[in-house]
């Protein structure tokens, strides 16, 4: 049985910032960002007037001079004014301008409106080294990352500075995280030395060092370089080990993870499983490391089976619903029903290939039907959002399937960054009326709305794609079953010839042959399934199993016992090798391919 998608999860991890510029010390929407109609004017710590301020003529300079006073005193309405001014008048110098552009890209930071903020950062760093406060601007943008997804561009304006820029004494503060972030640009656009001489540079003592470390083993794993991205991981576990920082410990799920991918496509699997059982049960990537570490013991053949089968048996469990991918808990039911079938036990292998005709083509056809229903983008924006929040309307268990794959992090990010716009649409609606008269308030309105109108079209297009994909998945599945089916009546024909070949030569006396045994030890209890999961089990179940194939009846493509080769010692890992056929030479369910290393990096790029 082959699995061309191998392990599809990614190491999703959000940009932590440790250092903020002085310049935006605390934000906070209650000094004119938000609250009810927000006046022209307002004093620090909330006081505010019940009129609106005169509005005062003049550019240049002295409106910059104004803009400062009100943006010093959190007046950030009656600033963006100002400096709108000196932007816009024609009597103003180009210094004066370039000046009120940084200083407008501040002010909107500060009220929220980080789209338009963009927008006026962005002036700057087209501008370059000649731009005044071209090297300043560098630590807006990075404190933008913590508030909008890598598509909202702030990382290719991050890009656009040379790494020697980074080493301005100004940037002192922010530039291990700047590092971190110019390498993580480097690392989308497949520049990869570049990206780990960056993702090295970041100080040891950085809250950024443990990401980088993620990602420089990402990097590794795409150009297919095993050993330094094991090296890399496990340098992440070594700083997670001596912290005490609870903020570390997704970082440590993640590497663990990462770790027994890469060791599972170099196919050492004893490794990969010891890796995959690391993964804490509070990830939310511990269900798919359960399904992941199936197949790592599927593939140490018998020694693996009973634990392969538990991690299935676990993933059928009701806390999973919405956080295993449905396509791989249809595919663990066709590595259950491919481990009963090496182990002739088809009466098994037939009933878990009706599990998966019972629920898994219902569902296909339900997300071609969602499909079907919303070709639009901006449509299925809409659509996603219902299924997000459980009230699509759909049946509930084609619902839960679509839920479990628009709920990854790069999808939340983006759909988060709309709410985000929308929350500024809403700030700017309830702002001073006369501020909104204003040329600045127009052009943040049109601003957001352009953004907006974007990013809903973007989050639509990737939510159809993850739908169009798993459909895709499913369909493949279901004529792998096809398969399966046909094998398992093939081998129900030849195990009943041998039975009456035994039969009437009364040769032999056949009996199922254990191949499993569990043994407790002095820290576990040995408790029978009854029908009840219970959470302090999950992850535990093993299931007793016999083989009753007889000499001459065993399947082909079934994995010879004797074979398993030993595992390489820890750490000697080497280049993956290319991954087999996509079916087994005899007709039976092959072997699954290696998940490809890449998957390893998973969101490491950051989307």
């Amino acid at each position: 049985m082959s699995r061309e998608k191998g392990c599809a999860l990614f190491l999703a991890f959000a940009v932590t910032l440790a250092f903020a510029p002085d310049a935006f010390a605390k934000r906070r929407r209650s000094t004119g960002a938000s609250g009810g109609g927000v006046p022209l004017t307002g004093g620090s710590k909330g006081r505010s007037k019940s009129t609106a301020a005169p509005l005062t003529s003049g550019g240049g300079t002295e409106a910059i001079d104004r803009g400062d006073k009100f943006y010093n005193s959190n007046s950030f309405y009656m600033a963006s004014i100002e400096y709108n001014k000196a932007i816009e008048d024609q009597g103003s110098d180009e210094l004066s301008r370039q000046s009120a552009e940084f200083k407008m890209g501040k002010t909107l930071y500060k009220l929220h409106f980080f789209s338009a903020a963009i927008s006026y950062f962005d002036r700057v760093v087209q501008k370059g080294p000649s731009h005044p406060h071209y090297n300043e601007t560098l630590q807006w943008l990075a404190a933008l990352t913590r508030d909008v997804p890598d598509s909202a561009g702030v990382l290719e304006k991050i890009g656009k500075y040379d790494r020697a820029e980074l080493e301005n004494p100004q940037l002192s503060t922010v530039r291990d995280e700047l590092y971190f972030l110019l390498g993580k640009y480097n690392y989308q656009k497949n520049k990869f030395k570049e990206a780990v001489e960056l993702f090295n540079m970041v100080n040891p003592k950085s809250p950024f060092y443990v990401q980088g470390k993620l990602f420089e083993g990402a990097t590794h794993v795409r150009e297919y370089n095993a050993r330094p991205a094991v090296e890399a991981f496990k340098e992440v576990l070594r700083v997670a080990e001596d912290s005490s920082d609870p903020k570390v410990r997704p970082f440590q799920d993640l590497a663990n993870l990462s770790l027994a991918r890469v060791f599972y496509s170099t196919g050492q699997f004893v490794l990969a499983t010891k890796y995959f059982d690391r993964v804490s049960p509070e990830s939310y990537d511990w269900p798919n490391s359960l399904f992941e570490s199936s197949w790592a013991n599927f593939m140490l053949k018998e020694a693996g089976y009973s634990k392969a089968l538990g991690n299935i048996h676990t993933l059928r469990a009701p806390f999973f619903e919405y956080f295993i991918k449905p396509e791989s808990a249809a595919e663990a039911l066709t590595v259950k029903a491919t481990i009963y079938f090496y182990n002739c036990l088809f009466d098994r292998a037939s009933d878990a290939m009706a599990e998966f005709d019972e629920a898994v083509p219902d569902i296909r056809n339900g997300l071609q039907e969602l499909l079907k229903k919303n070709t639009d983008n901006a449509q299925f924006f809409d659509a996603a959002v219902k299924i997000r929040r459980g009230r699509s309307g759909m049946k509930a268990f084609v619902e839960r399937a679509a839920r479990a794959v628009l709920t990854d992090r790069s999808l939340a990010k983006r759909f988060g960054y709309v709410r985000e716009l929308d929350k500024e649409l809403t700030q700017h609606d309830k702002a001073d009326v006369a501020w909104k008269a204003t040329a600045v308030a127009t052009n943040i309105f049109s601003d957001i709305g352009v953004n907006r109108a974007l990013m809903v079209n973007e989050a639509g297009e990737m939510a159809r794609k993850r739908i169009e994909r798993l459909v895709n998945e499913l369909s493949a599945l279901i004529v792998r079953v096809v398969k399966i089916k046909f094998e398992i009546l093939e081998g129900e024909k030849r195990q009943e010839e041998e039975d009456m070949l035994a039969e009437q030569t009364k040769a032999r006396d056949r009996r199922a042959r254990d191949i499993v045994t569990i043994n407790v030890d002095d820290e576990h209890q040995f408790w029978p399934f009854t029908g009840e999961y219970w959470r302090d089990e999950l992850g535990y179940y093993r299931y007793k199993l016999a083989n009753k194939c007889g000499r001459t009846m065993i399947p082909e493509g079934a994995p010879d016992a004797s074979a398993v080769s030993p595992e390489a010692a820890e750490g000697e890992a080497a280049a993956p090798t290319t991954p087999p056929a996509e079916e087994g030479e005899g007709g039976a369910p092959a072997a699954p391919a290696a998940p490809a290393m890449e998957d390893a990096a998973g969101a490491a790029a950051g989307e």
